[in-house]
């Protein structure tokens, strides 16, 4: 039950979601047990966002919420393959990413609770 929401500082095209989609997609699996199949995602662009104190350049922030917990090794390959995909897709800088990561315990779905 993956969810990423990603924020960004520039607008999105159609396109640009369209390749993150699919690139999001496929990153979602260096999550033991996660995959395309259970994967939400949000986008949402043209935000503005500062970071130390700085607004005058593209920024990005993730926000990938998981059931259940996973290892560090885990979330150490997603940062790095979401922060490659972020720079390459929207030439935004590694640097002026954000990855948070949040795990939950409950997760409901279609009526219930897994």
């Amino acid at each position: 039950m993956p969810y990423i929401r990603t924020t960004v500082s520039k607008p999105l095209t159609d396109e640009n979601k369209e390749n993150l989609k699919a690139k999001l997609g496929e990153a979602i699996a260096l999550i033991p047990g996660k995959s395309e199949a259970w994967l939400m995602l949000a986008f949402d662009d043209n935000t503005s966002m500062y970071f130390k104190g700085d607004g005058t350049q593209d920024y990005a922030f993730l926000q990938v919420s998981i059931f259940g917990s996973t290892s560090d090794a885990a979330y150490d390959r997603l940062t790095a393959a979401l922060s490659e995909i972020v720079n390459e897709e929207l030439g935004i800088d590694r640097a002026n990413i954000y990855v948070k990561y949040d795990e939950a315990d409950h997760w409901g779905w279609n009526g219930i609770n897994f």
